[in-house]
């Protein structure tokens, strides 16, 4: 049995298991609602921003992005390794033939599978429907592509600290504690402390400088920068012209990339550590 086999074992048993509690169908749902919802309400200043309405709609879609989907990732990663010690099955699963860095990408691929369709049709459909109403460029078209390729990325980087948080709680209560709180340093309270430097410092060096980059330090920040300061009509739109000037092109698509590999090497070396 080769490693692929092994990891695509692991990936039909937990995509077994997110079907039979209908966690797929709860996230798809959530997603479809929340982004036709927020697409709509925020299609509103097309006229007078001069953009058409796919591209207003990808700018409130992402976001709606930089909540969500960590949030999601969160809640589906949390328990993969707390969970299966507190329902007794983890000493199984470390039976079989796989190794624990084969277990964790087989749950991951099954994983970001989940979120990379309710992505996709959550996203899909809103921007169908903003098509439908308006008129269409091929520049929010593009915008739009890009906003569910990158989504599945930053679901990978909050997969992977899920793991994480996952191998060192020891519990799923601690795993489901460290997890509200991770979403909250990341999402909100990173954001925070970054405008608080801002509005004391002015138009000063970390201002010009520090800030772009310390935006890019963390995923959430590095998704909306390269979703939204990408692309000039979705930058119109979401009132976030120049964000990226004091930055190259390839910080945020870096930072994207970079986020999810070590958070699983950093996972993978905690579940090592972890005994059934």
């Amino acid at each position: 049995m080769t490693a692929l086999t092994r990891i695509r074992a692991v990936a039909h048993a937990e995509a077994l298991v997110l079907r039979r509690n209908r966690w797929f169908y709860v996230a798809t749902m959530i997603m479809v609602v929340f982004a036709v919802a927020l697409s709509m309400a925020g299609s509103a200043p097309t006229g007078s921003l001069g953009v058409d309405m796919l591209t207003v709609s990808v700018a409130s879609m992402t976001t709606l992005a930089v909540y969500l989907i960590p949030l999601l990732a969160l809640l589906i990663s949390f328990d993969a390794v707390a969970g299966e010690g507190d329902r007794g099955t983890l000493g199984l699963i470390l039976s079989y033939p796989a190794s624990r860095a084969e277990i964790l990408f087989g749950k991951a691929l099954a994983h970001l599978a989940a979120l990379a369709i309710a992505c996709v049709l959550g996203f899909g459909v809103a921007g169908a429907l903003a098509a439908t109403l308006g008129d269409v460029g091929q520049e929010s078209l593009a915008a739009l592509a890009r906003l569910m390729a990158t989504s599945v990325l930053l679901g990978a980087c909050f997969v992977a600290l899920g793991y994480l948080i996952s191998a060192l709680a020891g519990s799923t209560p601690a795993a489901a504690g460290l997890s509200a709180a991770l979403w909250l340093v990341f999402v909100v309270f990173y954001d925070l402390a970054l405008l608080a430097a801002v509005v004391m410092d002015g138009d000063g060096v970390f201002t010009r400088v520090v800030f772009p980059w310390l935006m890019t330090a963390n995923p959430a920040d590095a998704f909306r920068l390269w979703n939204i300061a990408g692309t000039e009509s979705v930058a119109i739109a979401a009132g976030m012209t120049g964000a990226a000037d004091n930055l190259p092109r390839w910080a945020a698509p870096l930072s994207l990339v970079v986020w999810p590999v070590l958070a699983f090497v950093l996972a993978r070396g905690a579940f090592r550590r972890v005994e059934p």
